[in-house]
Formats: structure tokens, sequence, C-alpha cells
């Protein structure tokens, strides 16, 4: 029997959506001759974590407070501006460690690579449009915007048919394995945790050299290290479906 039981609060913001298990073909990892990768059912935020969320974590947890928070897990930037900012939009200036200790602290996790790509590659219609040029071209169209000041008050990416949004023309985001790639199917359902690093070689494992949407977030990623924390990075969380025998 599933059973599909998330605590969530109306202080942290609207419940996780149930993400069906499916096939997805992700842009990197495939091994010569593999067509796809099982992506096992699970849970995620409907849309990026907002700074109001994050100030309940921080009052709860006072030691991930800006001037608080060790070096060694936030860069001198973390947190900046972020008060500024009203309290529904996006928190952003947050490290990789922070938000992990945010999703642990809701007993959730931050998604992996292959399960925000998966939701990613879905439009308002289709569960998989990774390969529909309209698609592709809208995401590098949003890409493709110049910084404004008052972007994070945009509404991103409209509501897909999985019921999760803002997934592209918001914020970059977080994922658990951000530096890393599946080598093998279902890595965290079957316990392989085997990965290559992310460099300029993995390309000659690319699913679709022309998903340049694709690329360039692939490319996001391997740019950060944990305690990077960036104006247009945020994140949200997710949580693995539990099973009962």
């Amino acid at each position: 029997m599933t059973v599909t039981v998330l605590l969530t609060s109306a202080l942290l913001g609207q419940p996780m959506v149930a993400i069906p298990k499916g096939r997805f073909a992700p842009l990197f990892g495939l091994d010569v001759g593999q067509t796809s990768f099982v992506v096992g059912a699970f849970h995620i935020d409907p849309r990026p974590v907002t700074r109001a969320q994050f100030a309940a974590f921080l009052e709860a947890n006072p030691q991930w407070a800006k001037g608080r928070a060790p070096r060694a897990v936030a860069d001198e930037k973390y947190l900046d501006g972020v008060g500024a900012t009203p309290p529904s939009l996006p928190v952003t200036q947050v490290s990789y460690f922070s938000a992990r200790a945010y999703c642990e602290w809701r007993g959730g996790r931050l998604p992996t690579t292959l399960e925000w790509e998966y939701v990613a590659a879905a439009d308002e219609t289709r569960h998989d449009a990774s390969r529909e040029a309209d698609f592709a071209q809208r995401i590098l169209d949003w890409y493709g915007k110049p910084n404004r000041p008052d972007d994070l008050a945009q509404p991103g990416s409209p509501r897909n048919v999985y019921g999760v949004e803002a997934l592209h023309g918001l914020v970059w985001e977080w994922t658990d394995d951000f530096n890393a790639l599946f080598v093998s199917g279902d890595n965290r359902q079957d316990g392989d945790k085997s990965a290559k690093l992310m460099c300029g070689s993995g390309a000659t494992g690319s699913a679709r050299r022309e998903d340049y949407a694709a690329f360039m977030r692939y490319a996001m990623r391997s740019s950060l290290t944990p305690r990077t924390t960036l104006p247009r990075l945020g994140f949200r969380c997710a949580a693995t479906e539990k099973r009962s025998p």
C-alpha cells in the first residue's frame, strides 16, 4: 500500500505535489546503449521556498542566521539583501548546506538532479516536452531575459501538468547532487551511489546536444561550490514517497 503522507503547515506553504514514477532521458549521464532512467515516485514543492518560509527556519535554527553560519558552509554573501525583499518572494543567497538543512528541518530533502529535470521537462499539457522545439525555445527566452531588480516578483514558468510551477524563468535551484552525474538508473532507489563528476568531457554522454537550455542548467550547477550563494539561486524541497508492506 502506498502512503503519501507529507507534513507541511500553512506557515511552510502549499503541500508538496506527488510526482508519479516514470522514465526520463536527461541530457547527461546515460551509458552507451541506455535510453532512459527510471525515476521513482516522489513529492516536490510546487514553487521555490520563499523568504517567509526560510525566515521560519531561521527562527527555529538561529545558528543558520546571517553572521552566525560558519564560512565553511556559506560564503560572505550569504542572505545578503534578503531582508529587503518582500517575504513572498523566493529566498536567494542561500548555500547548498543551508538549503539542505532547511529541507531536512521540514522532514524532506533537496530533489536530485534527475528528479528536478524530470519534473522540469513537463509543460502545461505534456509530461515530457523536453524534445519539443517550442518548449525549449520558451525556456531559452526566459533564460535570455536581462535580470532586473523586480524579476523575483515575476511568476516564472506556469504550472505544468504535474502541478509544479516556476521551474524556469525565476531562479536557478539547488539539487542534492548538483555537482555530479548519474551513471546508472534510479540511483536513490537501487542503492547504486556511483556518479561521475561534471566536466567538459561529460558532453560526450549528452543525450540531446541541441538542448541548450538543459546544458545551461548543468553548466550552472557545475560552476557552484556547496558554500556558494547567488542573488538568483534558490531551491525547493522534495520527499521520497514512503511505502509500507
